[in-house]
């Protein structure tokens, strides 16, 4: 299984990776915003997930998220937001905006084991 995680926040990353990794996921990729997770995946083949945060500088995760389901060369990515944004309105929006699915931080291993039907 191979990962993108895409989130602003370096010490996110190291606990997912760190959650993956226990999980016996170990082909995973980082970008700091949107921007950068769109050129790894332009240089990347065959990711399986993406494990995107909505409040990034540069290109938040949502800009990143319709930029990602306007290329149908990525459609077989499963998208799973993993962010602090729990209203409502905000999860809906990700999810008719093309998310498979939505975590809100924070979470716990199981919570991404059970997303990523592991």
């Amino acid at each position: 299984m191979r990962i993108l995680l895409v989130d602003d926040s370096s010490t996110m990353r190291r606990i997912q990776k760190t959650q993956l990794n226990n999980l016996g996921v170990t082909d995973i990729f980082e970008a700091g915003n949107g921007e950068e997770g769109l050129e790894i995946l332009a240089n990347t083949t065959a990711l399986d997930y993406i494990l995107l945060d909505w409040n990034m500088p540069v290109m938040d995760g949502i800009t990143f998220l319709k930029k990602v389901r306007g290329n149908g060369a990525y459609a077989g990515i499963k998208i799973i937001m993993c962010t602090s944004e729990s209203e409502k309105t905000r999860v809906i929006e990700a999810l008719k905006s093309g998310a498979n699915d939505y975590i809100i931080k924070p979470f716990t291993p199981d919570a991404i084991k059970e997303k990523l039907k592991l």
